[in-house]
């Protein structure tokens, strides 16, 4: 397809689908910039038949990339045998993942696994189990614990409960009041050591904090949590929604410090679980944190179900059978040692296939830098993410290969190149020769 070709096309098939989009949907997502039609491993295509390369995978879900054959024949499989069937019944797909699941994070004999539907909804379930383990088990001065900790710059999910854990103001501030008794601490030893007391019914931490930037908590910070929270009798909750099934090149990012008889009492997990199929699960560490939640106090509808966690069970089965926690080290390198060698790219942070980079801004850039990049990395076939103003998020599929990183990478100077023009030229359309990009300064933290 020439250019003009394409830019007919875009104009008669994309805009109006998005101008569809636009008097139908609800504005919560703001404009989408695309409409994908079809895909196959890690490559997607628009309704103008443009391809890109995917490099978000549909932010850290499709772990198998799209279309994958054998995620396909099972969730197929599945879909013709039984669909729903509710939770008045469960299914040997449900009991099999179940299973797996705890199997994987080696949890001890009496551990359980509670099925929900996304990231959001997990956290609600582990929200809740925190609030029965305040009542169960009062504080040194005998009243319910009360104070749930989260952390600084955490993302939990938007739902009321996991939005009372999520730090960011702009997501909070328009839903207030919003649950009460959780606090925010900053990610340090020090704030462990101040807050951790006997009023805490859980502390709920994500091992990576992939919506604030790909930032690690401190080297230590989670075996000094569970210490803690054994001592003042809380519960230790970890998110793994966006770091759990292989995204870090482990099967739970926490693993490198939680093993054992260390493990948190808590893990939630979704996006890459199902593969690009909706599924969230709650897995609960032996039989007392598992007897907390007891018939009635929590459920779902559709959680659990037999298309869903066949989808759980072929993610985990390929990613098993075809390496792809070691693929994901490997690929996840290349990607950041390459990243980390481009003019114009500072800090990168790298687990496995989870990266942030943080941008050197233009000097003079009128514009935010990232969403800049983003655009121009679009219009040169990639599909990236800013999680701010100056830093881009890539969570690829896994099975992204050494070849597809390195076109990228091969790209990347251009792509930075065309987003300097774009945003420099905002602010002085004539304050550069041609060919000649403004100098660079470090980006401010996202």
């Amino acid at each position: 397809m020439t250019a003009a070709q394409h830019t007919t096309s875009r104009y008669s098939a994309q805009t109006a689908l998005l101008g569809e989009y636009s008097d139908s949907l609800l504005g919560v997502f703001g404009s989408p910039s695309l409409v994908l039609t079809h895909g196959h491993g890690a490559v997607v295509t628009d309704a103008d038949g443009r391809d890109y390369l995917d490099l978000l995978a549909g932010i850290a879900v499709n772990a198998l990339g799209h279309a994958h054959p054998r995620w396909v024949e099972i969730v197929s499989r599945q879909l013709a045998t039984l669909g729903h069937v509710s939770n008045f019944f469960t299914s040997p797909q449900q009991i099999a993942l179940a299973g797996k699941l705890l199997s994987l994070a080696g949890a001890p004999a009496g551990s359980h696994v509670f099925f929900a539907n996304s990231g959001t909804e997990a956290n609600e379930a582990a929200f809740k189990l925190a609030r029965r383990h305040g009542q169960e088990h009062p504080g040194p001065d005998g009243r319910p614990r009360s104070t749930v900790l989260a952390l600084e710059s955490a993302f939990h999910g938007r739902t009321m409960g996991a939005l009372a854990l999520t730090a960011k103001e702009a997501y909070r501030a328009p839903f207030e009041p919003l649950p009460g008794g959780v606090r925010h601490i900053p990610a340090t030893l020090e704030a462990l050591e101040q807050h951790l007391d006997g009023t805490v019914a859980a502390l709920v931490v994500e091992p990576v904090q992939g919506e604030a930037g790909v930032h690690e908590l401190p080297e230590g910070f989670l075996r000094r949590a569970r210490e803690l929270t054994r001592r003042h009798g809380a519960l230790l909750v970890v998110d793994e929604v966006q770091t759990g099934v292989g995204r870090t090149g482990r099967w739970f990012a926490s693993s490198t410090e939680l093993t054992g008889d260390d493990l948190p009492d808590a893990l939630t997990l979704a996006k890459g679980l199902g593969g690009g199929f909706p599924i969230g699960a709650m897995l609960t560490v032996g039989p007392e944190v598992s007897a907390l939640l007891g018939a009635g106090q929590h459920g779902t509808t559709f959680g659990g179900n037999p298309p869903a966690t066949a989808a759980g069970l072929a993610t985990v089965t390929v990613i098993e059978e075809d390496g792809l926690l070691e693929h994901a080290r490997t690929v996840g390198a290349l990607l950041g040692d390459g990243l980390r060698a481009v003019p114009g790219v500072g800090d990168v942070r790298q687990r496995g296939l989870l990266i942030g980079a943080d941008l050197l801004v233009p000097e003079g850039a009128a514009a935010p830098f990232g969403p800049a990049v983003v655009e121009a990395a679009r219009e040169a076939g990639f599909i990236v993410n800013a999680t701010g103003p100056a830093t881009l998020r890539l969570a690829p599929p896994l099975i992204l290969t050494e070849e597809q990183a390195r076109t990228f990478l091969e790209a990347l100077p251009g792509i930075l190149s065309t987003a300097t023009t774009a945003t420099t030229a905002v602010a002085a359309p004539a304050a550069s020769p041609a060919g000649t990009p403004p100098a660079a300064v470090p980006a401010k933290e996202a």
